[in-house]
């Protein structure tokens, strides 16, 4: 029976309206018992269910990165992703689930893409809709995000996306017009940026023309956290729900605004009447749902066979002569790159998580091939220090991999103890204290039997003490990292500064915290310590122990890494492990440091020395494979001295496992680009993420990525969208065209191939009008044993088919019959063309 909602608004008083339409915390709803709704709870998503702590939180499971889920082009495994995701979004009874990201990837440099699936819209959308049914048929609500022209982090919060209209619509609301028509989704989330002037969250031309008006829209619209700027604009703009709370811009304002006229107090009853009809549909009013006990426990059998899959049919084949790869398992391999042995599974900010573990490739492939894999560790990847991983830095608590973290109050009661971890934590957002945190101390016991770096990351003034001779290390007083490999000799006079005595003070000055903030320039200090004397039976422990003064709320941390050798040798080491195997494996990439909310790249060329690695290491080696462990676009100057090439993307907490049997074969690495690779920095339609006065404009139009790329307005990319060889060969025959208001076209696809193989047959439109770009209209993947064939069905989608017109505000033209369909293996490797 379905809930009358209109009664219950209206058996509410208007303060008592206005109360639900904040968060009761940073991740919760309140509850109203009068009328029977129970407390929502959201979570940050979308490769994984973090919780409602934002650091600190349980242990959850860590799916591979969007880029690389969605680079299968499946909108099965998208579905199977849902179901996984509200599964673990049942495991915390959790309601709403902070995804899919369906932002297009409109520059490469944009430091969110990895959470995105790719620059074209139909892709995006599709997948995205097979993600939503999958999460919603199991009650948990998906929330589109964000909306809208939210394709890069400089200055997000200010900056103003200038997008004319056509390209509004034919594009960056496109994806969500599809998952709202395809699959229903429950929620929205309304950007932090401004769209032609006017802030997202107040956009009655998006939120209430287009979106609720338009397309018929019975969702709730959910500002970004932190996101709302005013109260009678933005509740007049469409917005239905300011998160986080309990604190924000409505409450007594928009009381006053609807007592003052300013608002119709109707207009707040159809946001109460969305808010409730989310609760209906999550089992939030009424009677209170059941949730499922028996739910995979994130490093379960079940969850591990998932992960690895998902993972390796997403990474892709960009390179492979002489069929190197798969691997024969008799090869010796030498196994090179600091990702290698610390694999990058997940990205930055508010995608970060919690995971069980995380597989590095070196422990995948060893678990493989044995001795007969040797491991190089590679060059320095990163360029500031960041929070410790695996045992450097240990709690004092439980002896796990992580700190310690003690709160107190203002008057030095001991408020909470928590074990962190990833070594850092949230503080002023997400705690469920009795009283506000005025101060913590982290903990953390060091190991090493070397040079190290050590120091403590966060907003405020610290005090640092140990408990043993951090004091023979240095305290720069620049913020700057001590030389690598250059740490004083143990009881030595220290290399840079003066000494950090026991009680030292220093003080860090950064621009704030906040959500999501994982950028430490300069908040943060670094000392040398000393390597423990020859004849120390082992590995020194130090107690770092670190007490801040919390003025409002960030994420503060203890670093903790092995100081970095010089290239120069590193690499030696790696030329001469790698002339005496049969195949140099390397394994280069990005790090949260570019992959992450907050900041965007400003180049696209590998960090560090990685590239005179590759170079090195293929000069020396018989035949050499590069895997490319990023979520997005990089140069690859070595591209021609290599034998293959694997992009493995952010794979999430199985990657070393997933990696590893793509590269043996157990499971094919099927992949196509989700993105154009562009040859090199600035080849590409668009390309600054850098506002001008606050002014980000679109000025490519609808000439996006592989769109601009076609069409002359960049030069040729490296790879194009679609692009992936997987491990099969393929000939097209006898293609034809169905005619109709979605057209379709038919293709035999033969594999001559050696392996059993799945193919992507993909289907564009060159439209007959020079002013309208070439565009993916469909696509449909296909298994096929060796020596067999396939026929294969593409439907166009009829939305491709469409033309906004900016003159009447409305899908009012169709592109004409004229041009021709482009069938393709990516548009690098286009095998017929169709009038």
């Amino acid at each position: 029976m379905t809930t009358d909602l209109a009664a219950l608004v209206k058996s509410l008083g208007l303060a008592a309206k206005v109360r639900l339409l904040t968060g009761a915390s940073a991740f919760t709803l309140a509850e109203e018992p009068s009328i029977g709704l129970h407390e929502m709870r959201f979570s940050d998503g979308p490769t994984g269910v973090r919780g409602l702590k934002f650091t600190g939180g349980r242990v959850v499971t860590l799916l591979p990165n969007a880029t690389l889920l969605a680079s299968t082009w499946d909108e099965q495994t998208a579905y199977e992703v849902g179901k996984l995701l509200a599964e673990e979004a049942a495991a915390q009874q959790i309601h709403v689930v902070l995804g899919p990201t369906i932002n297009l990837h409109r520059s490469p440099l944009g430091g969110r893409l990895f959470e995105a699936y790719s620059e074209d819209p139909l892709l995006t959308g599709r997948l995205a809709a097979a993600y939503v049914r999958g999460m919603q048929d199991s009650g948990v609500a998906a929330c589109l995000k964000h909306l809208v022209a939210n394709e890069s982090e400089t200055e997000r919060n200010s900056m103003n996306s200038v997008v004319d209209e056509r390209t509004l619509h034919e594009l960056y609301l496109l994806p969500f017009e599809i998952a709202v028509e395809d699959a229903g989704a429950w929620t929205m989330m309304a950007a932090y940026n401004d769209v032609n002037g006017v802030a997202a969250t107040e956009q009655n031309y998006v939120n209430n023309e287009v979106v609720k008006g338009g397309w018929g829209y019975t969702g709730l619209i959910m500002s970004d956290w932190f996101a709302t700027k005013s109260a009678a604009p933005a509740a007049n703009g469409g917005l239905d729900l300011v998160m986080p709370g309990p604190d924000g811009p409505w409450g007594d304002a928009l009381v006053a605004a609807v007592e003052a006229g300013e608002v119709d107090e109707a207009v707040i009853d159809d946001h109460v009447t969305r808010l409730l009809r989310l609760a209906e549909r999550v089992g939030a009013l009424g009677e209170a749902r059941r949730w499922p006990a028996e739910i995979p426990e994130p490093d379960s059998p079940v969850r591990r066979e998932q992960l690895t899959r998902l993972a390796a049919r997403g990474i892709t084949v960009l390179k492979n002569d002489h069929d190197l790869l798969p691997l024969d398992r008799s090869t010796t391999v030498t196994l090179i790159g600091r990702h290698a042995v610390e694999t990058i599974d997940m990205g930055g900010g508010s995608a970060a998580l919690n995971p069980p573990y995380q597989v590095s490739v070196a422990e995948g492939l060893t678990a493989l091939l044995g001795d007969r894999v040797t491991v190089i560790d590679g060059v320095n990847v990163r360029t500031r220090p960041v929070p410790a991983r695996g045992g450097f830095l240990t709690a004092p608590s439980n002896g796990r991999p992580g700190i310690d973290v003690i709160l107190f109050d203002a008057a030095g009661n001991e408020l909470e103890r928590r074990f962190c971890a990833q070594a850092k934590t949230m503080i002023g957002m997400d705690d469920d204290l009795p009283a506000p945190v005025a101060s913590a101390r982290l903990v953390a016991d060091v190991h090493t039997d070397g040079p190290a770096e050590l120091g403590v990351m966060g907003v405020g003034d610290w005090t640092v003490s140990d408990g043993t001779s951090l004091s023979h290390g240095s305290s720069p007083t620049d913020g700057s990292s001590p030389s690598h490999g250059t740490s004083p000799s143990h009881g030595g006079s220290p290399s840079h500064g003066g000494s950090l005595s026991d009680g030292s003070t220093f003080s860090l000055r950064t621009s704030g915290g906040g959500m999501g903030e994982e950028v430490l320039t300069p908040p943060y200090r670094t000392f040398a310590l000393s390597p423990t004397p020859s004849s120390s039976p082992s590995p020194a422990s130090h107690r770092l122990d670190a007490t801040v003064t919390i003025e409002g709320m960030g994420l503060f941390g203890l670093i903790g890494n092995v100081a970095s050798r010089e290239s120069v040798d590193v690499i030696d080491d790696a030329v001469r492990a790698a002339a005496g195997a049969d195949v140099a494996v390397v394994v280069v990439g990005l790090t949260e440091e570019q992959e992450t909310e907050s900041a965007d790249k400003d180049t696209l060329r590998l960090p560090g020395a990685q590239d005179a690695l590759v170079e090195a290491v293929a000069g020396a080696s018989r035949r050499t494979v590069v895997v490319v462990n990023a979520a997005t676009p990089v140069l690859m100057p070595w591209l021609d001295r290599v034998d293959a090439v694997l992009w493995a993307g952010l794979p999430g907490q199985e990657g070393g496992h997933a990696v590893a049997a793509a590269l043996l074969g157990d499971v094919e690495p099927a992949g196509r680009l989700v993105t154009t690779f562009p040859a090199a920095d600035g080849a590409s339609p668009a390309w600054s993420v850098t506002p001008v006065d606050g002014q980000l404009p679109y000025g490519e139009g609808t000439f996006v990525g592989y769109r601009g790329h076609i069409a002359g307005q960049a030069p040729e990319p490296a790879f194009w969208l679609g692009h992936g060889l997987g491990y099969g060969e393929w000939q097209y025959s006898d293609v034809r065209l169905i005619t109709g208001d979605a057209p379709a076209i038919t293709v035999t696809v033969t594999n001559v191939g050696r392996h059993p193989s799945r193919e992507v047959v993909q289907v564009y439109l060159r439209p007959v009008e020079h002013d309208e770009p070439v565009r993916l209209v469909g696509w449909t993947a296909i298994d096929v044993e060796p020596g067999k064939s396939a026929r294969v069905s593409v439907r166009t989608d009829r939305r491709m088919w469409r033309r906004w017109n900016a003159e009447s505000h409305s899908w009012g033209d169709r592109l004409a019959d004229g041009g021709e369909f482009l069938v393709a293996r990516g548009l690098g490797d286009i095998r017929a063309t169709v009038s």
